[in-house]
């Protein structure tokens, strides 16, 4: 309930019909996360995507997203979106259908080319960074910087949409097109649907990673099971 609607923790209580309390609440979030239950819940999402519907890294994609932070804390810095209020980035790299499997967060402020390494190497960690024939960027990435970091990453194939030159309107020749970047766009929106995610109260880090790795949980689920429902009755065409 708080991660979906981003309600209070205390409101979340009232929500479940008092079930259990927020104080109880919160110190199970933090159990579970000094046993790394949600990085392996990830993990296992992830797996179990992988082993039935299969992950496709011909054309991947990363970007970050935007969104507010009112309580500030650790990991947040200014939008300089949304007038400078706290907030906090994500980063993501997503697979040819969109399945998030590398994530960095940092404060609103970062640039997405400097978050580009960390979400690679998560990717690396999972052991799946080797697996990238393609990757696609926009232009917020066009830089030297970033062409050397994925080199040194062993990533050779690489298509950077160029900066807009002064003077010269989008989508002429002399622009590298946006290219296929539209399933890291849609995932950044599915995960925006979150209330929590979208209007962040936590103040640490390791809260707001738990929530985000929650959320990608549920989206594997969700895929698993319209994989599982494709050829239910209801699916099939009417005769």
């Amino acid at each position: 309930m708080h991660l979906v609607t981003g309600c209070s923790w205390e409101d979340a209580e009232r929500l479940c019909g008092k079930k259990v309390s927020d104080t109880t609440a919160r110190a199970r979030r933090d159990e579970w996360l000094a046993a790394d239950v949600f990085d392996k819940l990830c993990t296992e999402a992830l797996a179990a995507y992988d082993k039935i519907v299969g992950l496709s890294f011909h054309d991947v994609a990363a970007d970050g997203s935007l969104h507010k932070s009112p309580c500030g804390g650790e990991g947040t810095g200014k939008n300089p979106t949304d007038r400078s209020k706290l907030g906090w980035k994500w980063s993501i790299l997503t697979d040819d259908n969109g399945i998030p499997f590398g994530v960095a967060v940092d404060g609103a402020n970062r640039n997405d080319s400097v978050m580009l390494a960390p979400t690679l190497d998560d990717a690396k960690a999972k052991g799946l960074l080797q697996e990238i024939e393609t990757i696609w960027l926009d232009r917020g990435y066009d830089s030297d910087a970033t062409r050397q970091r994925l080199i040194e990453r062993d990533i050779e194939d690489a298509v950077i949409a160029r900066k807009r030159k002064r003077g010269t309107a989008g989508g002429t020749k002399n622009n590298q097109p946006m290219g296929l970047r539209w399933p890291v766009e849609r995932t950044n929106s599915w995960l925006s649907n979150f209330g929590q995610l979208r209007r962040n109260t936590d103040r640490k880090t390791a809260h707001r990673l738990a929530q985000f790795a929650l959320a990608v949980v549920f989206l594997l689920t969700a895929k698993l099971i319209d994989w599982r429902n494709r050829w239910s009755p209801a699916s099939l065409p009417i005769r």
